[in-house]
């Protein structure tokens, strides 16, 4: 019982602003992984000779999904991430 209260406590940290996940990824690969469970389905569908119809927007949804959320946490990465106070010291220079 314990085990299962600390693990949703941790559970619980990936919300908080100041962790040491990046969300953005974390919905990145989600998004990724329904992509890919698409694509297996398809293949098994197809194995079968049977048709699976996916609407072409919700893969291209997740597609987008998929690719902002890896830009972003990219750009975040190399450009890093200033808070307002790294501003206002540069601002005074």
């Amino acid at each position: 019982m314990n085990n299962l209260k600390s693990k949703f406590m941790a559970f619980k940290n990936i919300f908080k602003d100041n962790n040491d996940i990046n969300e953005k990824s974390v919905i990145g690969f989600m998004s990724f992984l329904v992509m890919i469970i698409f694509a297996l389905v398809d293949l098994i569908t197809g194995y079968f000779q049977k048709g699976l119809i996916i609407n072409e927007f919700i893969y291209e949804s997740f597609l987008i999904i998929t690719l902002g959320c890896f830009g972003i946490a990219g750009l975040e990465k190399i450009f890093g991430n200033r808070s307002p106070k790294d501003k206002n010291k540069n601002d005074n220079i």
